[in-house]
């Protein structure tokens, strides 16, 4: 390129996770393009950071900021930016097109990166799950996957999506294969909720910032690797046996949500999850549209099995519940599996947490007005963990139902009994699962015929 020449500008949308990925891999050793600024959105507290010059590489010495998305228009017209990378999940597509005219209106073109694209290829056999909308069940299905590998006597890496919220050039590879791991890494409570109950399998977990090295290091370690999804995004590395997950407790979200579609569309399995606590209507539906995206993948069925550690606790008793906070946030769902075990437990009176809400737990509220009964277990940072202890401690009830999957006591201190709800994945029907995974691997050579 000759020194007369400009080199495309751009902006990347993200939330600390698909952004940084696209941007490793299409855009940071291209000489012709410069990447001005992350814009933050999904996340608090991640703007106003920088992604780090040991990750941007030698075309970016000083780094890269990460700015509020509220400053999209006013960059674009400070920069002359050519282009604006949309890189973030779980989004209706309505909200993508606005983002969308927003990128047109300031004359820049509007870029969505493809799987071709960013798709990492491993030396070794994936499987990836991943769903039409955050909040369908993809991680008890990958523990599941992990039980049914060891079966078989391979020895699986478990990839997750990235949650990067804190130090950045710490976080570029992480390998965590016990709590202590966790408490090192300065985890968050989300984090944690994905992160906890695959260590208890016995799980190694693989995550951060730098996929190419994550995947070098995690396929060193594998015989067969399992994609752990986050959102509704597609996978960062190239599978070889897709399965996503759809909800019959929301259906109609099958075409509705970015890139949700995508990866129903991609899917060499759709599996209908949750089908023991959805009306058969609505099982009906999903599938019928999981059909009419996909053509050739089999429909399968399963149940999302919820169980109580303590039930005596639960019947007759008023609890607060707390559940996995990206399932109502993002998710957009009004309750969870914590609310359904308490109903299905005999509890006198779910308390209803809005009324005892403080500081960031009672913006949360307001920003997300679809929650119900229920308070989403968050903390992305300390003072919104302060505040949800503030929040439980404050609830007048018996007893806390903690439907998240990391042990939410260990890292509150919580003045009520504690009764923790865990959710299980379980075949139902014909075409089974097993069977499928059993035939792939035998094609794979990882299983005698």
């Amino acid at each position: 390129m000759s020194t007369s020449e400009r080199r495309t500008r751009l902006l990347i949308m993200g939330a600390a996770g698909r952004d940084f990925h696209n941007f490793n891999l299409v855009y940071r050793d291209d000489p012709a393009s410069e990447v001005v600024a992350f814009t933050a959105a999904q996340i608090p507290d991640i703007a106003g950071r920088r992604y780090p010059a040991a990750l941007a590489g030698p075309l970016y010495p000083e780094g890269i900021p990460i700015v509020d998305e509220a400053e999209l228009e006013s960059l674009c017209q400070t920069y002359r930016i050519d282009q604006i990378v949309f890189s973030y999940s779980d989004a209706p597509h309505s909200e993508v097109m606005h983002a969308a005219s927003t990128a047109l209106a300031q004359g820049a073109d509007f870029v969505l990166l493809g799987p071709k694209r960013t798709m990492l290829q491993a030396s070794v056999p994936v499987i990836a799950c991943c769903a039409v909308r955050t909040g369908c069940g993809k991680s008890q299905t990958t523990r599941w996957l992990s039980e049914r590998l060891k079966v078989h006597g391979l020895k699986t890496a478990v990839i997750r999506h990235p949650m990067p919220y804190g130090d950045l050039e710490k976080q570029a590879v992480q390998r965590f294969a016990g709590r202590a791991d966790l408490d090192a890494a300065d985890c968050t409570v989300e984090e944690r909720e994905e992160y906890e109950p695959h260590l208890a399998l016995g799980n190694t977990v693989f995550a951060g910032i730098d996929y190419a090295e994550i995947v070098a290091r995690a396929e060193r370690e594998a015989d067969i690797i399992l994609w752990d999804g986050g959102n509704n995004d597609f996978p960062f590395v190239h599978p070889d046996l897709l399965i996503v997950l759809a909800d019959p407790l929301r259906p109609g979200h099958e075409d509705s949500y970015h890139p949700g579609e995508t990866v129903l569309r991609m899917a060499d399995i759709v599996l209908i999850g949750k089908v023991n606590s959805a009306k058969e209507a609505d099982v009906r539906r999903v599938a019928e549209a999981a059909r009419r995206l996909n053509h050739r993948a089999p429909i399968l069925h399963a149940a999302s099995v919820v169980q109580l550690s303590e039930p005596e606790k639960v019947r007759g008793k008023r609890v607060l519940v707390v559940e996995d906070g990206p399932t109502l946030t993002h998710g957009g769902m009004a309750y969870g599996a914590g609310y359904v075990a308490a109903t299905e437990a005999g509890a006198a009176e779910i308390v209803d947490p809005r009324a005892f809400a403080t500081g960031e737990i009672a913006d949360l509220y307001r920003r997300y007005p679809h929650i119900g009964k229920v308070l989403p277990a968050v903390g992305y940072h300390p003072r919104q963990l302060r505040a949800l202890q503030e929040t439980i401690n404050a609830a007048s009830a018996d007893a806390v139902i903690a439907a998240t999957p990391c042990d939410l006591a260990a890292l509150i201190a919580i003045d009520k009994p504690v009764v923790r709800a865990g959710y299980e994945f379980a075949e139902i029907g014909e075409p089974s699962l097993s069977g499928l995974i059993d035939r792939f691997l035998k094609d794979k050579k990882l299983l005698s015929a």
